[in-house]
């Protein structure tokens, strides 16, 4: 396997280019299609510009797929973008350690009920979703669409443990999918039911809707409040968004420490057990059979050198200011700052996870020191909290997933074994990340 060293082998360089200006125009369109809002029953499904940079930069692999034009997105070119994605999810794991460090005081003063109910969210999904994958005969699939909700960060532990072209990427990356565009129609209409059954305090339900998105959150609070007087409402609201500002900081550290190491435990206890062979289970074959071969001129799941992750990190960047210039109005001049420091935590952080052996992963060390650059305990903190805040959240995010859906083509074969199968885990998974945190918050409250 050819090794790429600095991103730009003969071959290469070509198809980095290529790659590099099919996302720049994925980014810019979905930018110009903005969001779109439109309700399902009693909740609401909000389509943001990184759901269309996904769905846009999977259409152009299934398009690419049929053609034989050169300028098409061949398979050895999705891998490429899979490589890509890695190194760039660690530029939103900056993103986030740096909103979190200013908060760390508020975090701290949270109360002992909204630390514990985090242990529920992770456990609650491992709990009921990896039996039934199992059951439904997905095999190692299962363990990244049950260790947890599979958010953004859930993506980037994922992609640095395994790879988004292993069986637990494509796992990961299909909870993600169905979260997406499902979950949070689904838990508004599982958490209004839930709290009418009146099992549970309305806090502890609140407590329960933080699983680590904002969309699904405000879903499921929302469905809670709805229930309540107007003064117990709002504090559903408030330990909502308090448990949502906990599950999406200490969540990471759960989620790899914790959630993902019971996942894999459980995998192998349980598969041997109660796992079946049916159409998923073939998932991964299918995948290997759309993977390059070594006769081709360059072979597939090309490993990046830091050169290359450099320019990862760099386009990631560029991409994420191009996204709040058209969202927001910021220029990159405005921008630049606050990126800059984006950049320097994740060459820090990744630096000292190499020092390290790698024992601790590159995420952590980069949501270290991107908290600690924006906590009251930096010398700089306030001024670099202030030019953070000028980048959104969600203009890192489009870049991302502009990736991840240029891969996703190449994978089709494997989902489409997965087919409804991985839905209904999905809808478990969330299903038990609610209850399992609510069960928990109940019994540190009351």
């Amino acid at each position: 396997m050819q090794s790429i060293a600095m991103g730009f082998s003969s071959g290469q360089g070509a198809r980095t280019v290529k790659l590099l200006t099919f996302a720049a125009g994925i980014i810019i369109l979905a930018e110009v299609i903005g969001s779109f809002t439109f309700k399902i029953g009693p909740g609401k499904v909000v389509l943001l510009p990184m759901i269309w940079a996904l769905l846009l930069g999977a259409a152009l692999g299934v398009i690419s797929a049929r053609s034989n034009n050169a300028a098409r997105l061949d398979t050895q070119a999705q891998f490429y973008a899979a490589a890509v994605l890695q190194p760039a999810l660690l530029l939103f794991i900056a993103k986030l350690g740096l909103m979190i460090g200013s908060a760390l005081p508020k975090l701290a003063a949270a109360g002992w009920a909204l630390a514990f109910q985090e242990l529920g969210h992770f456990v609650g999904t491992i709990m009921l979703g990896l039996p039934l994958a199992l059951i439904l005969g997905i095999k190692r699939e299962a363990i990244g669409a049950t260790f947890s909700v599979g958010r953004e960060p859930s993506l980037a532990i994922i992609g640095e443990k395994y790879g988004m072209n292993s069986a637990e990427g494509r796992g990961v990356l299909a909870e993600y999918l169905t979260g997406t565009i499902f979950g949070a129609v689904f838990i508004s209409i599982f958490a209004g039911f839930v709290a009418s059954l009146h099992i549970f305090d309305p806090l502890a339900l609140a407590m329960g809707s933080g699983v680590g998105s904002g969309s699904m959150m405000a879903a499921a609070s929302g469905a809670i409040a709805a229930q309540q007087t107007p003064e117990v409402a709002k504090s559903v609201m408030t330990f909502a968004a308090a448990s949502n500002l906990i599950t999406t900081t200490v969540g990471t550290y759960f989620t790899l420490f914790i959630s993902l190491p019971m996942a894999v435990f459980g995998y192998r206890i349980l598969e041997p057990l109660i796992g079946r062979t049916t159409s998923a289970s073939d998932a991964s074959a299918a995948a290997e059979a759309n993977r390059p071969k070594l006769g081709d001129v360059e072979t597939a799941a090309p490993e990046l050198g830091y050169g290359g992750k450099v320019l990862a990190w760099v386009a990631t960047a560029v991409f994420a200011l191009i996204c709040d210039w058209m969202a927001h109005g910021t220029t990159p001049f405005e921008g630049l700052p606050g990126m800059l420091t984006m950049i320097a935590a994740v060459i820090i952080g990744d630096a000292l996870a190499t020092l390290t052996g790698r024992k601790i992963p590159a995420v952590c060390w980069v949501s270290f020191v991107a908290m600690f650059a924006t906590s009251p305990w930096c010398p700089w903190g306030a001024y670099l909290a202030d030019v953070s805040d000028r980048n959104d959240f969600l203009g890192v995010t489009t870049p991302m997933l502009a990736f991840a859906g240029l891969s996703i083509a190449k994978d089709l074969p494997a989902f489409r074994r997965l087919g409804w199968r991985i839905v209904l885990v999905s809808f478990v998974a969330n299903a038990g990340t609610f209850l399992g945190a609510t069960i928990v918050a109940q019994f540190f409250h009351v």
